[in-house]
């Protein structure tokens, strides 16, 4: 039987193949100290959720990719230790952006943009 007459077009056979990559990506983050593992593992989910629910169900029920998604879907929860990392990065970037030799304007559109995602994640409930 064809994919086409299974009803698996285009679209779900390249989110699925996102998902994979995206689910490799935040694999590598758990056990890479600053590579951030759950964001690509909650996008690996979404891409899931449209083309795959088996693989969608897989990474929830996952002992050690699944939990970071599911407090994420639940509560919008953020760890503390992730956190902790996401904003000790954007205040060293924001350090480094400052003593750039970028022009005014884009450091300040750097620095807000980061202060913007730093007030984001700051304000998540933690899990």
């Amino acid at each position: 039987m064809t994919e086409k007459a299974r009803g698996v077009g285009k679209g779900r056979i390249l989110l699925r193949a996102l998902g994979v990559l995206l689910t490799a990506i935040g694999a590598a983050g758990v056990f890479l100290p600053l590579l951030p593992g759950v964001p690509f593992l909650i996008l690996a989910a979404a891409c899931f959720a449209r083309s795959s629910p088996r693989l969608e169900a897989w990474l929830l029920d996952h002992p050690l990719l699944g939990p970071g998604v599911r407090k994420w879907r639940e509560r919008g929860a953020i760890s503390r230790k992730s956190k902790l990392i996401a904003l000790s990065m954007m205040t060293l970037s924001g350090v480094a952006v400052a003593q750039s030799p970028a022009p005014l304007w884009a450091q300040a559109l750097s620095l807000g943009l980061m202060a913007v995602g730093a007030l984001f994640v700051a304000t998540r409930p933690n899990d």
